[in-house]
């Protein structure tokens, strides 16, 4: 399996009243399969704590395809499918699979960088563009203009 950026257990806190993992827990284990990648890519909290910016969704899509049991030790794939050219846009496809590698549910995010100081979107400065470039692409990855209306 290719591109796993976060491998854990799912803990009791994690479960809900029907005896497997919540719904909110996979949201939870793709943002930080998610930061992961960042901080791998070079992108840490700290950097981020620096140039007054952070990652923001617009939009979060969960499709759940089998449940996932207390204790269960899940992995976390994490793919860019879109970006802008100049990074200011971008969407992800995660799959969160079960320890028997079956795939238990499937996060699609789209996003963009906020200014932490002015709460308006931002851009990455032009030296981490390219950066931001080396992330994981999925096969039906896609770039677009810089400035494209979506």
């Amino acid at each position: 399996m290719e591109n796993v950026f976060y491998e854990g257990q799912v803990l009791w806190s994690q479960i809900d009243a029907n005896m497997h993992m919540r719904h909110s827990a996979y949201a939870d284990f793709a943002a930080q399969a998610r930061f992961i990648l960042l901080e791998k890519t070079g992108f840490s909290a700290n950097l981020f704590q620096q140039l007054h910016i952070g990652p923001i969704l617009f939009r979060e899509e969960s499709v759940y395809l089998r449940e996932v049991p207390l204790n269960d030790i899940i992995r976390v794939t994490c793919e860019m499918t879109k970006m802008r050219s100049d990074g200011s846009r971008w969407s992800f496809k995660q799959e969160i699979y079960r320890s028997d590698n079956v795939k238990a549910a499937i996060i699609k995010v789209d996003g963009s960088w906020l200014d932490t100081k002015t709460r308006k979107l931002a851009i990455l400065p032009a030296d981490l563009v390219a950066q931001f470039h080396t992330i994981p692409k999925s096969a039906d990855y896609t770039e677009e203009a810089a400035g494209t209306k979506n």
